[in-house]
């Protein structure tokens, strides 16, 4: 073997070499995959919870110094607005094609009086309660769902054509 030879052989072997331990990391005798493709994903997504935010507001604020210190809330009370929720949620998927599901969730609800002052403050997890969709803004209810077709007849079958 001549010393180009030699030498072509080395740049060879260094070059695989390299390009195999390329991949390795610290868990690369484990079985964890790497999150570039796509497992556990875990995102954290709506108001960011900061107790030095949260403790600033007190009872007896009113609406635009809450709205200074925390920011526009995820939502709103639908009758009287006297009701802002800020909500966060941390989701993951362990998988690509799986749906994210709800790991943690946190509810701030800042509840106001008639005056708009802040009346009391509530922290909930998701241990109290059923986790909100923030994509279609509904929550499950909890009663038994009805076909189209076993209402349409539900009302044929209750017809009583004289009245009552």
């Amino acid at each position: 073997m001549t010393l180009t030879n030699r030498r072509a052989a080395l740049l060879g072997i260094l070059a695989t070499s390299s390009l195999a331990l390329a991949g390795c990391g610290p868990d690369a005798g484990g079985f964890m995959l790497p999150t570039s493709a796509g497992l556990n994903e875990e995102y954290t997504r709506g108001f960011v919870m900061d107790d030095a935010l949260i403790a600033q507001v007190k009872p007896g604020m009113d609406v635009q110094a809450v709205l200074t210190a925390l920011g526009t809330p995820s939502t709103t009370s639908t009758v009287g607005n006297r009701t802002f929720y800020y909500i966060s949620q941390t989701v993951r998927r362990r998988f690509q094609f799986q749906d994210l599901s709800v790991v943690d969730q946190k509810v701030l609800v800042i509840y106001f009086n008639k005056a708009f002052k802040v009346e009391r403050i509530a922290n909930y997890g998701l241990q109290d309660g059923v986790p909100f969709d923030f994509i279609s803004r509904t929550t499950p209810t909890g009663g038994e769902e009805q076909s189209f077709l076993r209402n349409l007849f539900k009302g044929v079958t209750r017809f009583t054509p004289f009245g009552t």
